[in-house]
Formats: C-alpha cells, structure tokens, sequence
C-alpha cells in the first residue's frame, strides 16, 4: 500500500509538470446529480482542484454536550508541516469552495468543530495548482493508518490518529454523507484530489480521503 501510494504522488508530481508547461487548469469537484443519502456509508476518500468544490448538505445540526465549539484554525500534518484552516460554506447548489491557495485548507462550517463530541471535522484543500505547484495536502496520498493529525483552534488543540486511507471516485465519494455529517461518531476527515487526471473528464478522477479518530478529549492550547 505504501508503494501505491508513493506512486500516486508521483503521477500528481508529474501533473503538475503538465499543468504547468499546459496552463491548464488542475481541480474540479462536481456537484452530484442529487442530494447525498441519509444514511451513513462506510470510510473513504475525497478531494478537490482548480475550482476545488466539496458536495455537502447545506445545514447545520444542533449539537448536545458541547463543553466548548470552536472553530478550527490549522492542522498539522504528519510529516511536519502546519496548515493554515479557514470557514467556508457549501453554496446554494451544494458544492463546497475550496480556498484557491493550495497552501490553506477548508473547514465545512455546517460540520463538526474542536469541542464537539459528535460528528466529522471535514478539511479540504487543493493537492496542487497550476501556479504553485504541488500543496501540502498531497501529503495525505501517503498517509497510512496510525499516523497522526493534530488540529488546533483559538483556544483548543486536539490529536487524531488516522483509522482510514482510500481512493474513492469522485462520483461515488460526495455521495458518502458521512464525510461531513455533524452526527454520529467523532472524526476527523481530510479530503483532496488523486490521479488518474483527465483533462477531458474536469480533471482528477479521484479523491483520497483520511479518515481520523481522536486520540483524546480537547486540550487547552498553550499561548
């Protein structure tokens, strides 16, 4: 799994060579022909590009036993690099934005945040750009089980040990209602794009998603 992995970076790298020498755009997230189901589906992965759009629900759930809900503000990845999160919200035809600075990531503000004990935390960034080349979140096409994610907020920090690392495509994955769903178990669930890239079909084929869980309760962020 690992080797596959690494060659899936690979293939990006040399997207993004293309892409580059080309000037065409690299990232599309489709909105699906219907609304996600009800019902949870098991793990998997997403990912977004050129105009990186995430498909989700456009509602907010009431939550119970929230001891403190903040915002996530960044995420430090595995292999050391921290990134900096910022709210969006899903338009009126449901897709999700992306930011377009493949060095941010997206938090679905209709999810869950740090200090709520239900539901799923979805981060969704660009895994390249045409003019900036290959972002930090191309790292999760590497990423394997128990490797560990550290989020934090204004005032909360919290660690995940990631429990899932999968390929899905893209059509079948912004079906999966549990990538965002503010019910149900606590998770964290990043989200970018994966080969195969084709340009005729809006671009990559694919996301991969990390799914997390988290390795304790929220801690007090030290300033």
């Amino acid at each position: 799994m690992a080797a596959g992995r690494s060659t899936l970076l690979r293939v990006v790298l040399a997207v993004v060579v293309v892409v580059v020498v080309l000037g065409t755009s690299t990232l599309w997230w489709p909105s699906p022909a219907e609304p996600p189901p009800a019902a949870d589906a098991p793990a998997g992965r997403t990912s977004g590009g050129g105009e990186d759009t995430v498909v989700v629900e456009a509602r907010t759930a009431r939550r119970a036993g929230a001891v403190r809900r903040e915002p996530p503000t960044a995420v430090r990845l595995p292999g050391g690099p921290v990134v900096a999160v910022q709210a969006v919200s899903s338009r009126t035809d449901g897709v999700l934005d992306v930011p377009a600075d493949v060095e941010r990531a997206g938090w679905w503000r209709g999810g869950s945040a740090l200090g709520d004990p239900f539901g799923s935390t979805l981060l969704a960034a660009h895994v390249d750009s045409r003019t900036q080349g290959l972002g930090p979140f191309a790292e999760l096409l590497e990423a394997r089980t128990g490797d560990r994610f550290e989020v934090t907020s204004a005032g909360l920090r919290q660690s995940f040990t990631t429990t899932s690392v999968r390929l899905l495509e893209r059509s079948s994955a912004l079906r999966r209602g549990w990538l965002y769903r503010p019910t149900g178990d606590r998770r964290l669930v990043m989200v970018t794009c994966a080969p195969p890239y084709v340009p005729a079909r809006g671009g990559y084929q694919r996301l991969a998603v990390v799914v997390a869980e988290p390795v304790s309760l929220p801690q007090p962020r030290n300033r």
